[in-house]
């Protein structure tokens, strides 16, 4: 009997790579990337947003004589790089009222019979602005051997370190809505849900944001006394971000998967924080992050708590009004996507007829 040698090399076709290795292979390659890509996004945008604040023609009120006004509103409009935007006012209480009301940013009221001006501001709207205006109309006023003194007219609270605490609370918000709704949706897996389900997600969010929003008052006001006097208000504020960015975030997951969890991501984080107006407010941000600050949740956010709490409201619903167009568009989005997919899946399902051919064999006689 001859000698039958058998190779422990495998045959080519065993050395192939199976089709769901280089699937998995491909999809790991994907991922890598994208992530890559978020973080470099965040370096960028961050970067990008922060590393060069300056004005860009910021709106204040000038409150001087006519001629006077104007020749001044004139030498502001014409600084070199249009930081300031003049807009001559008659009286000083109505220059006050926009400042209040967050209508300017500063109102500049000029002393006719003396060589010292006015200069109203706004801190509780931001430190990093004041500071930025002050500084141009001390050289302005220089310049013509005058001097400029400061009253601050709608002062941050004394727990709020430069007006900058409305701008954290609603980061927690937004992080506490979308990694929920990240969650609910890794658990619940990717193709798993029905209306039925997706409802039940979207209800459970509800209770969950108002007690989001209770809670981080009860920190900033209760506990820290950094944003008082306005509980209720703020954690309405707060119930509606969070429900918005669960929202949106279970939305982007039904139309792409575990992806759209990253693009919630991009969304809140790499373009909605630095744009938002919390660390340098917008006037002092490059033009695209500037552009898009109050039609993003967080910008519009972070106004809406600073309005609140030192602007006696004005303009508020504006921003309230783009959380909530958000929220509701995520909902509808979320839930006709839903049904849509359903339905073909239902369709794809059924049954096929199969029609009887007959016996095409000659029966015996």
């Amino acid at each position: 009997m001859p000698l039958q040698i058998h190779s422990s090399d495998p045959s080519p076709s065993d050395r192939r790579t199976p089709a769901s290795a280089r699937r998995l292979d491909v999809q790991t390659l994907v991922l890598i990337l994208s992530v890559l890509a978020i973080g470099v996004g965040f370096i960028f945008s961050y970067v990008g947003a922060f590393h060069d604040p300056r004005l860009h023609q910021d709106p204040i009120a000038v409150v001087a004589p006519q001629q006077e006004a104007s020749m001044l509103s004139a030498r502001l409009d014409g600084l070199a790089g249009a930081p300031l935007h003049a807009v001559p006012v008659q009286r000083e209480s109505t220059a006050r009222q926009q400042v209040r009301n967050d209508d300017v940013t500063a109102a500049l009221v000029v002393d006719p019979r003396g060589q010292t001006d006015r200069l109203l501001v706004a801190s509780g709207g931001g430190a990093a602005l004041t500071l930025a205006v002050e500084q141009v109309l001390t050289k302005v006023d220089a310049s013509q051997h005058r001097s400029v003194l400061s009253a601050d007219v709608a002062p941050a609270q004394s727990s709020d370190y430069r007006g900058v605490s409305g701008f954290y609370i609603v980061i927690g918000w937004l992080i506490a809505g979308y990694f929920l709704a990240a969650l609910l949706g890794l658990r619940a897996g990717r193709g798993a849900s029905t209306p039925r389900r997706l409802g039940r997600r979207l209800l459970l969010l509800a209770p969950y944001s108002i007690a989001a929003g209770v809670a981080g008052m009860l920190i900033a006001d209760t506990l820290l006394g950094a944003l008082t006097g306005h509980f209720l208000a703020l954690a309405g504020v707060g119930a509606l971000l969070v429900f918005t960015a669960g929202a949106v975030t279970v939305a982007l997951q039904e139309l792409v998967g575990i992806a759209g969890i990253g693009i919630a991501v991009v969304l809140f984080v790499v373009l909605g924080n630095p744009s938002s107006g919390g660390a340098y407010q917008l006037p002092l941000l490059p033009g695209f992050w500037r552009a898009i600050g109050n039609a993003i949740p967080n910008g519009a956010g972070v106004d809406a708590v600073r309005r609140i709490v030192y602007f006696g409201s004005s303009g508020v619903t504006d921003r309230l009004l783009t959380i909530g167009a958000y929220g509701l568009g995520a909902i509808i989005v979320a839930l006709a996507w839903t049904a849509y997919r359903s339905r073909r899946t239902a369709r794809a399902r059924r049954p096929v007829a199969v029609e009887q051919i007959p016996d095409a064999a000659p029966q015996p006689a």
